[in-house]
């Protein structure tokens, strides 16, 4: 991880410019008081009248000077926290996309949105408002107190007696407030986690009736939120007070001790004015510290989130110099591959060889680790036993670009993205695959039809921004979306679950025209996996029936068991028919 200190110095001239400025506003300021005290002991007290005109003007060319450095300083704090909130969500969001799929298993959607938005745009303040007003307290601090000692070293003492105990209040409330804060953080990704999960779940929470249950479990986080706020805001109003009542009482004390100071002789009227302004000067910044230290703790506590999310490294990573395929066949090999993941075994044991343009079947039962053999192919996971090689090659050893670009999934889950239905199918390489390849892969697909009879056609917007889709019609764009991607292995996972059987048909019919390519089809139904040239039954991860259709249903087992489950019905209806027409026949 990129520390903070680091992107703020790719900065550093920047913040140079921006505290040059913030210097000269500050010594503008403190010119003020300087020309009040001639007015009050020159002017008025020696009736020096021809000096009036001049100090008015350097009044007036103090404010102006204020106005533009006042206006350069806070444009270029904004500019370089923009930047530099720009940089740390883009580098955060690069690393989240470099995790492995095991973290995000563990990981909720809502805690990552608020890590990439929330807490960045607390650093954002942090390092821009915020801590250009931190810099400015300490400058404007250390020059008002400069000018008050210069002053009168007997006025003097109050405000250094005020200033530690402001301080001490300060540091106290921070460190408070600093546990509130990481509470704060991690309640509000813990909301924006039931609020995304309900809000995607909307269809299943409608169906279910179960509104009141997902508004109760909001409306339980929503009250803790509001409960550490309410926390946050206490211990505020506790210490706020003291801060207004030292600052207010601070001039108070000046004017009353520096007013014997000019009766006994020892100070003039003018200095007790000039005083008394440096007083107000060095008012705002000792009441600012309490909200200052809240908006900083805020910004340091997403800081520790996101160090956190820095601190996981990616489990599986491609070697420093990675094999590098010419051309890929797509022939795929497992050898005696097994999966353990925490304490759960999901494949044992697992080999098959399939050659480049051939097609292999996988049938089981839910859980049997169908879809765990796509997931190990594209090495979202890595096997904890055995090897799994692409075209003879270990594919621990190819880069992961390659890899996953020589296959074309089409997800158990579809997936839309809110964008039209051609740059959904484009997704697999939107810089190569043309218009004409796009309504070829959705003819093949069958979802031409419904596409053409909507209005926008293949422009249509679809997902929570566009037009609703039925569950087979996302499945026939999800495997146009492959289709078009030309991959060398194209693997289909339940892909035709929610279609009927005339158009999975019609789609197998498109997959047997579809030459070149290695075909790896996971199915339920075994209309699916029927003309494959070698099938596999999986059965609690291992492998318990193989062969191809005429062969398991000579052997009479599993795969013949479901063969009679799914047909048996119509068999024997036909069985039925055949013997009552053959009497008649007679």
């Amino acid at each position: 991880m990129k520390k903070l200190s680091g992107y703020i110095l790719k900065y550093w001239y920047c913040y140079v410019f921006a505290i040059f400025c913030m210097v000269a506003a500050i010594c503008l300021d403190m010119l003020a008081p300087q020309v009040t005290k001639r007015i009050i002991d020159d002017v008025i007290g020696e009736g020096k009248l021809d000096l009036l005109t001049g100090l008015l003007v350097t009044i007036f060319c103090i404010g102006l000077g204020r106005c533009v450095f006042g206006y350069f300083k806070e444009l270029t704090f904004d500019y370089v926290s923009s930047k530099i909130s720009v940089d740390i969500r883009r580098n955060l969001f690069r690393h989240i996309q470099k995790l492995s799929i095991s973290y995000f298993d563990k990981t909720n959607t809502g805690e990552l949105m608020s890590r990439v938005k929330d807490d960045v745009d607390r650093i954002w303040n942090g390092i821009g408002y915020v801590g250009m007003l931190v810099i400015e307290v300490v400058i404007h601090t250390a020059i008002v107190l400069w000018c008050m000692f210069r002053l009168s070293s007997k006025l003097f003492i109050i405000p250094i007696i005020a200033m530690p105990l402001v301080g001490f209040f300060a540091v106290l409330m921070e460190r408070k407030l600093d546990k509130v804060y990481e509470d704060i953080s991690e309640e509000n990704a813990e909301l924006n986690t039931v609020a995304q999960e309900n809000l995607a779940g909307v269809r299943t929470v409608k169906a279910f009736a179960r509104e009141k249950f997902e508004i109760q479990k909001f409306l339980s986080h929503n009250n803790r939120y509001y409960d550490l706020n309410m926390k946050q805001s206490k211990i505020l109003i506790k210490y706020q007070p003291l801060f207004q009542f030292i600052t207010k009482l601070l001039p108070v004390i000046a004017i009353i001790y520096g007013g014997f100071l000019v009766i006994r002789g020892e100070i003039t009227l003018g200095t007790l004015g000039a005083f008394s302004e440096y007083c107000t000067n060095i008012v705002w910044p000792m009441e600012m510290l309490g909200w200052l230290s809240n908006e900083f703790a805020s910004a340091i506590a997403s800081n520790k989130k996101i160090k956190q999310i820095y601190e996981v490294t990616p489990e599986l990573t491609q070697k420093e110099n990675p094999v590098v395929l010419d051309k890929v066949e797509g022939s795929v090999e497992f050898d005696q591959v097994s999966l353990t993941i925490g304490d759960k075994e999901i494949l044992k044991d697992i080999s098959f060889t399939l050659p480049a343009g051939k097609t292999l079947g996988i049938m089981g039962a839910t859980g049997s680790g169908k879809t765990s053999i796509l997931n190990l192919l594209q090495r979202f996971y890595d096997p904890s036993e055995g090897r799994i090689l692409l075209d003879g090659a270990d594919i621990r050893d190819l880069t992961l670009n390659q890899l996953r670009r020589s296959t074309a999934p089409v997800m158990q889950d579809v997936f839309l993205f809110s964008d039209t239905i051609n740059e959904n199918v484009k997704l697999g390489n939107k810089d190569r695959i043309t218009d004409e390849e796009i309504r070829d892969a959705l003819y093949k697909a069958q979802a031409s039809d419904f596409i053409e009879r909507m209005e926008k056609q293949y422009e249509t917007l679809i997902g929570e921004r566009g037009v609703g889709l039925s569950g087979g019609q996302k499945q026939r764009i999800s495997i146009a979306r492959a289709f078009a991607k030309k991959a060398p292995i194209l693997v289909l996972d339940d892909s035709t679950s929610a279609l009927d059987m005339e158009t999975e048909h019609q789609i197998q019919q498109s997959l047997k025209e579809m030459t070149g390519n290695t075909k790896i089809i996971i199915a339920h139904r075994i209309s699916a996996v029927r003309y494959a040239d070698e099938i596999i039954i999986l059965k609690n991860g291992q492998i318990a029936e193989r062969g191809t259709h005429e062969s398991l249903m000579a052997k009479k087992g599993m795969y013949y068991e479901t063969y009679q489950a799914q047909y048996g019905d119509y068999l024997g209806s036909l069985a039925e028919k055949a013997s009552e027409a053959a009497p008649a026949h007679a």
